[in-house]
């Protein structure tokens, strides 16, 4: 059984553990069969990151593309067609990390082309796990590297890397996603994603010659909901966290038109 909401389900926020950790999986899988034949997908691999201030530490993208030695021209197939973003122009003032930071896969030294965030909610609480995130974000932008940010939770602050008063504010839906090419520093790329609308198909920048690869969200939901058996989820009170008046009578009358209130 689907979901009864049409986009993100708000009742799996409060299972974000296991949600997340099958979003990260599916989306690796989804994206690896999309990719140059010459790159790769990896989930939680570590990544060193070296910097003649910070010394040496490592951090765990949730997925992340990098390059083989001897590219072999373009395997990818056809997948289906990415959602429109909105292209942000960002301010020459915006702050930007000096120095040179270099990324490399464990053990391998194959270039980070790109690093996927499914934001969990220890990078939206104040906190280590928030200074952590925001130190990965200006260290990923500061290699070269494209980021793409990509947010399921209403709870918690936004850490997106895009100032949140940079965002218009029809824009600044409850779920949203961030791409920034790492070949384009000033530019950011922002996806709605409302409540009551199916989530989009995403366009993953990989290298500046390749055209994108393309992760359909709503697909890998979908199948986080089916595989891990919430068709089980009780429907009958709000979720948490609550949502606003307008969206819970919006849902109270659509769980009842699905019967499952």
């Amino acid at each position: 059984m689907k979901s009864p909401f049409p986009g993100m389900d708000p009742y799996l926020e409060e299972h974000w553990g296991d949600i997340h950790a099958r979003l990260v999986v599916y989306a690796c899988d989804l994206i690896q069969a999309t990719l140059p034949s010459d790159l790769r997908a990896r989930v939680q691999e570590r990544v060193f990151v070296e910097s003649s201030e910070a010394g040496t530490r490592t951090v765990y993208p949730d997925v992340r593309v990098v390059e083989t030695r001897t590219p072999q021209g373009n395997g990818g197939t056809a997948v289906a067609v990415v959602d429109e973003p909105l292209i942000l122009h960002l301010d020459d003032d915006e702050p930007l990390t000096e120095g040179f930071i270099e990324i490399v896969a464990a053990g391998t030294g194959h270039r980070v082309v790109t690093v996927i965030e499914m934001i969990s909610l220890a990078n939206k609480t104040r906190g280590p796990g928030q200074d952590l995130y925001r130190q990965k974000q200006d260290e990923v932008r500061a290699a070269g590297a494209s980021l793409v940010e990509i947010d399921l939770l209403r709870a918690g602050q936004r850490v997106a890397s895009v100032p949140e008063q940079k965002i218009p504010k029809d824009y600044r839906t409850p779920y949203r996603v961030c791409v920034r090419r790492g070949w384009q520093p000033k530019k950011a790329e922002i996806y709605r994603l409302p409540l009551r609308q199916k989530l989009p198909v995403v366009g993953i920048p990989l290298r500046e010659k390749d055209a994108d690869a393309s992760l359909d969200l709503q697909a890998i939901l979908d199948q986080c909901y089916r595989n891990g058996g919430y068709d089980d989820t009780d429907y009958r009170a709000p979720p948490n966290p609550p949502l606003d008046a307008d969206d819970a009578r919006w849902a109270d009358e659509l769980l009842r038109a699905a019967g499952r209130r």
